[in-house]
């Protein structure tokens, strides 16, 4: 069985930049993070992810799970369907989930991609 790979705990000084929502609707969102994982191929990722606030289109590629830790935000699926988000909220968006979302209050979050 691998051994589990175990990180410091993370600040929010920790990120890396990694440049602005390229979606962008109203505003200009910034992002940064941190990788904690690359699967082989890429096929699954997980990690930290802070973004300031703005709105853009979003469409998700492949399954992801997050639980954001601060700030809050909305997300509105192109069904209508409206997701709020605040501290503590754990969410799975599936893929080719497609929406807006708009940062009210920068957001960080720990996120699990496959």
């Amino acid at each position: 069985m691998p051994t589990p790979i175990m990180h410091k705990p993370l600040d929010i000084t920790d990120t890396v930049d990694w440049g602005t929502v390229p979606t962008m609707i109203e505003g200009e969102s910034h992002t940064s993070g941190v990788l904690l994982h690359k699967g082989p191929n890429g096929q699954s990722e997980c990690g930290l992810w802070v973004c300031t606030p703005g709105k853009w289109a979003c469409h998700v590629t492949r399954d992801e799970f997050c639980h954001f830790l601060e700030g809050s935000c909305t997300y509105v699926h192109e069904s209508g369907e409206v997701i709020e988000i605040t501290p503590d909220t754990a969410a799975f968006f599936p893929q080719d989930w497609k929406g807006t979302c708009t940062i009210h209050e920068t957001v960080k979050k720990v996120y699990m991609i496959r």
